[in-house]
């Protein structure tokens, strides 16, 4: 009788409490291990940014005790809020929490996917098929999803958003949005669209990243609005590659920026605005700086995917950029690591 497999354990790596917390009011990521290394090793940028009196410096230090203890009970309360959300939620669109079908996907987008899926297909061959918005850096476009999808997307968002049911952050750098694997919208949208669709996409676009060997993902929705978060600092994500893809609804402004990967000198020397188009995805490695400039007018709803592949990460955190301290997590996929030996695969270069 055969033996049913064991799910795949995801891990975080134990940097997650001290590295990158976000300070907003100073614009600046920081590493955290307490009040004399804080002084140290940020003391001078802190003062040029604002945080002049021992005031100032004790509210900031309070936030970021908090920050720490938020994290470290991120996995606990995130498994309740799923919880209480998969007994008590009653979706507007129940249709949506069916398996994702292909008449969600932009035509274009599902012909991308075919070619790349198909015996023969080359680098060449796909760009195409998509937009290069900058050879260079290697970011490129594409229409992912139809406009009654991403309608009926936002429905639902918005319903929950009114509903009396518990929001998590969608990640520390925004606070309004919603974790898809929370809403229970992972396994029946973002894990087809990853392993079907963006898979034989991302290896074709970025072998050197890891896009042949993507096995976990974190996707979330973030909303711009007046009045709430209008715009988002220069940062890079927690991911091999990334999908951004405009939902809606009627807005100006908000364009996204992108320098050149975090680790290279003068990263944002020349930055390139990309505008945002309704149902169109952007693609980009994870190590991009990027940011998004302030919203003019209405709302922006996003969806976005940190696209994870393990093989990669598990040689080099790509937040601490040292070897990951592993540290077991069992909410979902993690941060995407695992404890198994890296695959022999090349790892993204700086270019």
């Amino acid at each position: 009788m055969a033996t049913a497999r064991a799910p795949r354990r995801f891990c975080r790596c134990a940097c997650f409490c001290t590295e990158n917390l976000y300070v907003a009011r100073y614009r600046l990521h920081v590493r955290f291990q307490g009040e004399q290394q804080l002084l140290r090793d940020y003391g001078r940028i802190l003062r040029s940014r604002g945080c002049v009196s021992p005031k100032d410096f004790q509210e900031l230090l309070g936030e970021l005790e908090q920050e720490v203890e938020r994290r470290q009970r991120l996995g606990q309360e995130s498994a309740a809020r799923k919880a209480l959300i998969s007994s008590s939620y009653h979706p507007a669109r129940p249709d949506l929490y069916n398996t994702l079908q292909d008449e969600a996907l932009a035509p274009e987008f599902l012909a991308a996917a075919e070619y790349s899926s198909s015996p023969g297909a080359d680098l060449e061959g796909l760009l195409q098929r998509l937009e290069t918005v900058s050879g260079e850096k290697r970011i490129y476009r594409l229409p992912v999803f139809t406009a009654p999808f991403c309608r009926a997307l936002l429905e639902e968002l918005e319903h929950f958003e009114q509903s009396d049911m518990p929001k998590g952050r969608p990640n520390t750098m925004n606070n309004y949005g919603v974790l898809l694997h929370e809403l229970g919208l992972d396994e029946p949208l973002v894990t087809p669209l990853r392993e079907r669709f963006l898979q034989p996409l991302m290896a074709l676009l970025y072998p050197d990243c890891g896009g042949g060997w993507l096995d976990s993902h974190r996707a979330f929705v973030v909303k711009y609005a007046l009045g709430q978060d209008r715009e988002l600092g220069c940062h890079y994500d927690n991911a091999e590659l990334t999908l951004n893809v405009a939902l809606g609804k009627t807005f100006t402004g908000g364009a996204l920026y992108f320098g050149g990967l975090f680790q290279a000198p003068s990263a944002l020397a020349r930055p390139l605005e990309v505008e945002h188009v309704v149902g169109q995805g952007i693609l980009h490695r994870g190590g991009q700086l990027h940011g998004a400039r302030p919203l003019g007018t209405g709302e922006r709803w996003n969806l976005v995917i940190w696209l994870r592949a393990s093989a990669v990460r598990n040689r080099l955190c790509p937040m601490c950029c040292r070897k990951p301290d592993l540290v077991d997590d069992d909410e979902g996929f993690g941060d995407g690591f695992t404890r198994e030996e890296p695959t022999a695969v090349d790892v993204c270069m700086l270019t």
